[in-house]
């Protein structure tokens, strides 16, 4: 008799890795294949929406781009509204911008100046916590806009890369529901 897979097996099994993906050395985690696992996608979500309830946040806010999908169903599932952030340029009325450094040089990130209300309490989702960059300008958007960020989501972190520390170490709740060594 098989023995049946835990939550984070089933997850980690449907994540394909990519070797030498976007440049050699790097272990590229790719999500899609757990977006096209119906169990898999359905018990990440069930999960991101377990740990949120006991954050209770009024909004999610998902980042560009795969934290969209997450987020959005975890918003949905629990009765909250979505907020986007976005790469610059993407959205359509006033924003507020937040610069961040990439490997190679700096990237920004946008969010509507009405897409949350001072002290709202907003959960962060993205699909991966590598270095925290990504995240870090979220919350610093959020920050500009006077929200309360009650916490930060992601499916895969990659401990390694010290993202999850740097949020933790800003007083942030970090909650991932697996983690892969390396980068």
């Amino acid at each position: 008799m098989r023995a049946l897979m835990t939550d984070s097996e089933l997850i980690s099994s449907a994540i394909r890795s990519i070797p030498d993906h976007p440049k050699p050395g790097i272990l590229f985690r790719d999500v899609t294949t757990l977006l096209g696992h119906a169990l898999a996608f359905r018990t990440s979500i069930d999960l991101l929406c377990a740990q949120a309830r006991t954050l209770e946040p009024q909004k999610v806010a998902g980042l560009e781009s795969r934290g969209f999908i997450f987020g959005a169903a975890v918003a949905a599932q629990l009765g909250l509204a979505f907020v986007p952030i976005r790469k610059k340029g993407k959205l359509p009325a006033k924003v507020i911008r937040q610069q961040y450094a990439l490997e190679y040089g700096t990237d920004e990130l946008e969010v509507h100046v009405d897409a949350v209300q001072p002290k709202e309490r907003v959960l962060v989702i993205d699909d991966l916590i590598a270095t925290g960059g990504t995240a870090l300008a979220a919350l610093a958007l959020l920050e500009k806009l006077d929200a309360h960020t009650v916490g930060a989501s992601f499916v895969i972190d990659l401990p390694d890369l010290g993202g999850a520390q740097k949020l933790a170490a800003r007083g942030l709740a970090v909650h991932s529901l697996i983690s892969f060594p390396g980068h």
